[in-house]
């Protein structure tokens, strides 16, 4: 096929004018066929805003039509197909086990049950049709369930977010795609293969999961909500070593029954700590990271719009626009955005009583009010308390536990209008903005949640921001707080088999410190599910 890349059309072109594009720039005409393999939009020049594609082309002589098209934008190219690696031979006791139904122990584990391996996946939280019950529940009334949240449940925390699937990844596998092929058969729009900035939202990303545990199901495998596993149990080597010192042999679900087992698969999210915990005391190798904290900030989804887009700009045919921000401040300190959500809500996304922390999301539209991103500042192990691979895990506790302090102590998020922040004061009524909030909300003063270096930091950002776009630093907007988990705060360490310290026990995605949003995750986990597919023969009963 012929690649064609740099077609630039106006934003309110139609089919044939691709059509139109593509047979201009090879200099055919009749019967092929193309397909978008890229589209991204150029807001560079607001009075001149243009989508831009990557198409490929099927047709025939391929090589005759590049050579008479001349176009240094065109090429033969070769589509990247994933392949799973060929088996291993060793025979398998026990069917592999799967802890968490997250996006990377999901795509593991339908990995695993597509190549024959019958995989039980356990879930601490609920499926996502009662999950999303108890959700709202909590929003409505304040009554956590600590086992079920936007944390913890079918799909992970991803399924209540904006549903970005764009990575930084390097990927010539073919995996990325893989997961965003596998998305699309599951019941995600096609225009996520080709999107620059892909995105499902929460609304459709409920079905695409449940489609997948279906499928995984369907294909041999079991998944068990309300199933959270609580201990291991863990035998010595004979021969043992500094890597080796034990090997995985049963676990404990909901503390009563124990299942053998001898090949698992740890893909808990970022908020799992009982779980580090647990591992930790059965000495796990992890070690402590660096990650992010901060707030919440909403703007007008318009002015967000008009800032990007120019003031003429037309929602007929362009998305919600986003945006990404960065400041390195005075002190020291990186402060940016983080998990932006055009058009989206800021949600109440706690799981452990008396403590607080928001997240973002949107649904597939975007169209919310209010846009919100993250504006976080870097926290280093320096800034922890001690040197335990889990002082990161208390870091985040401690202003947590102060965020549900600033709430009233009674579960309602802390808010606080911008130009409050600035001057160290309460708020006492809103602007003209009005927060998207998924959540009852109190107003405070946030600057009671954050160690002093964030809070400046955030401050100077935000007023750097201002030059990038117009109104950002306005004294109404709305700061909600905190957030805390923008990554895992610790790494499990696994080797160039994916195996931890512990033999068969394999640390994946992002809880375990190997992803960092709901692609990423799933790329690891498919990269789990090989690890274990190379070592072993598909299960037999």
């Amino acid at each position: 096929m012929i690649q064609v890349s740099q077609i630039k059309l106006p934003i309110a072109h139609e089919e044939v004018d691709l059509k139109n594009a593509i047979e201009k720039a090879l200099k055919i005409k009749g019967d092929f066929e193309y397909k978008i393999v890229k589209k991204s939009l150029d807001a560079r020049k607001k009075e001149d805003l243009k989508y831009i594609y990557s198409v490929a082309v099927t047709v025939e002589e391929e090589e005759k039509v590049l050579k008479r098209a001349k176009n240094k934008n065109a090429v033969i190219a070769s589509e990247v197909t994933y392949q799973f690696p060929k088996h291993g031979t060793q025979t398998m006791k026990h069917r592999p086990v799967v802890v968490g139904a997250g996006p990377a122990g999901l795509f593991c584990a339908w990995m695993l049950a597509r190549e024959g391996y019958r995989p039980l996946v356990l879930e601490r939280g609920k499926d996502v049709e009662e999950r999303v019950k108890t959700i709202e529940h909590y929003w409505n009334t304040k009554e956590l369930d600590p086992e079920c949240n936007v944390q913890f449940g079918e799909g992970g925390a991803g399924t209540f977010s904006d549903g970005k699937l764009n990575t930084g990844v390097k990927d010539k596998w073919g995996r990325n795609k893989e997961v965003l092929k596998t998305f699309v058969q599951y019941g995600a729009p096609e225009e996520i293969l080709y999107w620059n900035k892909p995105h499902i939202g929460t609304d459709l990303l409920r079905d695409v999961i449940k489609n997948m545990r279906n499928d995984i199901c369907a294909m041999g495998g079991e998944v068990r909500f309300s199933s959270k596993v609580t201990d291991i149990r863990v035998k010595p080597l004979e021969e043992a070593t500094e890597q080796k010192i034990s090997s995985i042999e049963a676990i404990c679900v909901n503390e009563e029954e124990w299942i053998p087992c001898e090949t698992l698969v740890i893909a808990v999210g970022h908020s799992a700590r009982d779980t580090f915990s647990m591992l930790y005391d059965k000495q796990l190798f992890m070690t402590k990271k660096a990650f992010a904290i901060g707030l919440r900030a909403e703007h007008p989804r318009e002015m967000i719009n008009r800032s990007q887009y120019g003031e003429s700009y037309d929602e007929k045919y362009l998305p919600t626009a986003d945006y990404k921000l960065v400041h390195h401040a005075k002190n020291g300190r990186s402060v940016y955005s983080f998990c932006m959500c055009p058009g989206g809500f800021v949600v109440n996304s706690s799981s452990e009583q008396g403590r607080i922390v928001v997240n973002g999301m949107s649904n597939y539209k975007r169209d919310s009010k209010n846009s919100n991103t993250a504006i976080v500042v870097n926290v280093t192990p320096e800034d922890f308390m001690d040197d335990s691979p889990l002082a990161g895990v208390a870091f985040q506790r401690k202003w947590e536990e102060l965020a549900y302090l600033a709430g009233g102590s009674d579960g309602s998020v802390p808010i606080q209008l911008f130009k409050d922040f600035e001057k160290n004061q309460v708020t006492t009524e809103l602007g003209q903005v009005e927060p998207s909030l998924k959540g009852q909300y109190a107003f405070a003063n946030l600057r009671d949640c954050l160690p002093t270096y964030v809070a400046d930091a955030i401050i100077e950002g935000i007023h750097e921001f201002e030059h990038k776009i117009k109104g950002y630093s306005r004294g109404d907007s709305i700061l909600t707080g905190v957030e805390t988990r923008t990554s895992s705060p610790l790494r499990m360490e696994r080797d160039e088999d994916f195996l931890s310290n512990i033999k068969g026990l394999y640390p994946c995605g992002e809880g375990a410190g190997y992803a960092g949003g709901i692609t990423s995750a799933g790329i690891d986990g498919i990269k789990v599910a090989e690890a274990i597919g190379k070592k072993y023969k598909a299960f037999e009963k």
